[in-house]
């Protein structure tokens, strides 16, 4: 294994999972500037996350359904315009 290549600044950081607000404390060398008091009373640099093991759909066993209906009816509103104007120049060929 090679020498001196892992950091050294190991320090407490809570990690939170701003979807459902699960916080764990772990050490980790990732910068923030953002603090949290925890449990123990100390303060502690907060790293938040978009998700985590308690949120994750595989881990939850909870899918989310994506209504792609939804999503093509959105964007046919969107550029209808543009729709009708490539049907009409198709015609024309």
């Amino acid at each position: 294994m090679k020498a001196d290549i892992h950091p050294k600044n190991y320090r407490f950081v809570v990690f939170q999972d701003m979807s459902n607000e699960y916080s764990f404390l772990t050490r980790s060398t990732a910068n923030t500037k953002e603090t949290i008091k925890w449990e123990d009373g100390n303060e502690y640099p907060l790293i938040k996350l978009e998700i985590s093991h308690t949120s994750h759909p595989f881990y939850t066993g909870k899918q989310q359904l994506v209504d792609t209906a939804g999503r093509v009816d959105k964007f046919r509103t969107k550029y209808k315009r543009h729709l009708k104007e490539n049907k009409v120049t198709e015609e024309e060929k």
